[in-house]
């Protein structure tokens, strides 16, 4: 199994980053594994977060909120390429529940797809290299 965290609480990690303005996901990217995950799934070297967040600052966070959100969109054609089904995250997905839902938990609501997108990758990923293994 390559991906042991298939199960990750999207709703509750994106509550906890809108809560802490960001910096919670600052530490989870490297320490959480997150980052590298990623990086074999879209198959290359993702821009680290921490310096999206930093680029961000001057910005008033639209570039992080760009660079996610451009994350969400790979995401979701890896899983329409995998052939799982919907929902997906998106790049709309992201970016308008950040901006028109932010007094609504939109951040919290936006990382709670793109975790669910990222789960269901990562265990479809699991399974396929349990077969390849079987085999």
């Amino acid at each position: 199994m390559r991906f042991r965290r298939t199960q990750r609480p999207g709703f509750w990690l994106g509550f906890i980053d809108f809560c802490t303005a960001g910096l919670f996901f600052l530490a989870y990217m490297p320490l959480g594994g997150l980052q590298d995950e990623l990086d074999e799934i879209l198959g290359r070297r993702t821009q680290r977060y921490w310096k999206a967040y930093l680029l961000g600052i001057p910005t008033l966070f639209l570039y992080t909120l760009v660079w996610m959100a451009r994350i969400a969109e790979e995401l979701k054609a890896k899983a329409l390429a995998l052939g799982i089904e919907g929902p997906h995250t998106s790049w709309w997905h992201m970016f308008g529940w950040n901006t028109f839902g932010l007094l609504l938990f939109g951040p919290a609501v936006a990382t709670r797809r793109f975790f669910g997108t990222l789960n269901r990758i990562e265990a479809e990923l699991n399974r396929r290299a349990e077969q390849d293994d079987g085999r």
